[in-house]
């Protein structure tokens, strides 16, 4: 802690790197306005009452920072650029064109973030509208005419987009990835709700809330430790440069870090919206509250994280087992994409042992895969936290494992970036 105390002190006496830093604060103050800035027409009152009836609504609420309680013009934050990004990773090694592009460097990869850019646009007016359709149909909104409807679907859009670049100003000119601190703040933001309705059970749950802090506790320590591990795999250079019109042998030695969760937060992600998406549909057909109850009633039922047992545990055992799956997934698209044998035959690098080319890659193929396992099941398991402390404790709160891994990933980046300042300054860092 005093070194912390002291980094923070020495980067505040530094007039650029305090400027960057509030600038950020700035840009994050100016986020939470725009968050309570209303869309008309809505029944806030309806809307509390399907909050509480449709889990999803809450969770995305969380990430959201509240817009999506306010109904706010930032109703979708920046989630349709998340998605537009991950669309890109999947497509750049299916699409020719698009796997050229990303081998043009800086360049191509600047190509395919404008892509990225232009893709939120349909994707933003295609969330806005079935949004915009669901919550007509819950009595949220009031039946409007087309033009009003395209009017909100353009405010939301723009919003979006006005985040977007409010991110992008924070990578520039700020601390750390800027979009990536846009979502830290919005769950940061929903956390004194939690911590109130926390407040409110501390008279009659003393016991379960403190073993649900620990349990919550518990989990951050496990996100630090899987987040920062990696698998340090032994690198060799030998080139020939010529210099001063002579031939120079140089040799050198490296190694590549191979994460254990390479895939990051996208597989809760992917995980999450599958086994949310029975539940939604459901919706549409269950049989009003008062009437009887017909087979959408029943599946709503079983994909409800809050459900009671032995029903919401169909819910968590397809999230755990969908995180697992997708974890493998998307590390092996990233790491296609990254072609580190090819990387290391072009720059003159070797594995001490393996041969280049095919039995590098046979070689790099076999440690991923068996580190992916620690990580997906880490996933998995932080994936169904949540679950496990409503059993341990009795309690139900508003409590996202997802929401925990972007908060400490932001952080963690964050202070390393502010480290690096640091040291370019000849100051010294906070982190060993």
């Amino acid at each position: 802690m005093p070194r912390l105390i002291t980094a923070m002190r020495d980067a505040f006496s530094l007039p650029d790197l305090r400027r960057r830093i509030l600038f950020t604060l700035g840009i994050l103050i100016l986020f939470r306005f725009i968050a309570h800035i209303p869309l008309p027409g809505v029944d806030l009152d309806r809307l509390a009452e399907v909050f509480q009836n449709v889990p999803l609504l809450g969770m995305l609420d969380m990430f959201s920072g509240g817009a999506l309680r306010n109904f706010s013009v930032a109703f979708m934050g920046v989630y349709p650029y998340i998605t537009a990004t991950i669309i890109m990773t999947i497509l750049v090694p299916v699409i020719p064109q698009l796997q050229a592009l990303s081998m043009e460097g800086e360049s191509g990869r600047n190509k395919i973030n404008t892509i990225s850019h232009w893709l939120v646009i349909p994707l933003g007016a295609l969330e806005a509208y079935g949004q915009l359709s669901y919550l007509r149909s819950q009595g949220v909104i009031e039946e409007t005419a087309v033009f009003a409807m395209v009017t909100m679907i353009i405010s939301m859009i723009a919003g979006t987009v006005l985040l977007i670049w409010l991110g992008e100003l924070i990578t520039e000119h700020g601390i750390g990835n800027g979009i990536s601190i846009i979502i830290f703040g919005g769950i940061v933001a929903g956390y004194p709700q939690t911590v109130g309705q926390a407040g409110l059970l501390g008279a009659t749950k003393v016991l379960g809330l403190i073993v649900y802090a620990l349990i919550g506790l518990a989990t951050i320590v496990l996100i630090v430790y899987f987040t920062e591990a990696h698998r340090r795999i032994p690198v060799q250079y030998a080139k020939s440069v010529f210099r001063g019109g002579r031939m120079y042998k140089q040799s050198g030695a490296t190694h590549i870090p191979l994460r254990v969760n390479t895939a990051g937060m996208i597989p809760l992600i992917f995980a999450m919206s599958l086994v949310l998406f029975p539940g939604i549909v459901a919706s549409y057909f269950a049989a009003p509250a008062g009437a009887d109850p017909n087979f959408a009633n029943s599946v709503m039922e079983w994909f409800n994280p809050n459900a009671s047992m032995p029903e919401g545990l169909l819910y968590w055992a397809l999230y755990f087992l969908l995180t697992i799956g997708f974890a493998f997934f998307y590390t092996m698209i990233i790491f296609q994409q990254q072609d580190l044998p090819g990387v290391l035959q072009k720059q003159g690098g070797f594995i001490p042992g393996i041969r280049p080319g095919s039995q590098t890659k046979k070689y790099l193929d076999g440690v991923i895969g068996h580190i992916t396992w620690a990580g997906a099941l880490f996933l998995g398991v932080v994936a169904i936290v949540p679950f496990i402390a409503q059993q341990a404790t009795g309690i139900q709160m508003q409590f996202s494992s997802m929401g925990l891994i972007i908060v400490v990933g932001v952080v963690l980046d964050t202070m390393k970036q502010l480290e690096a300042q640091l040291v370019m300054r000849r100051y010294e860092g906070f982190i060993k």
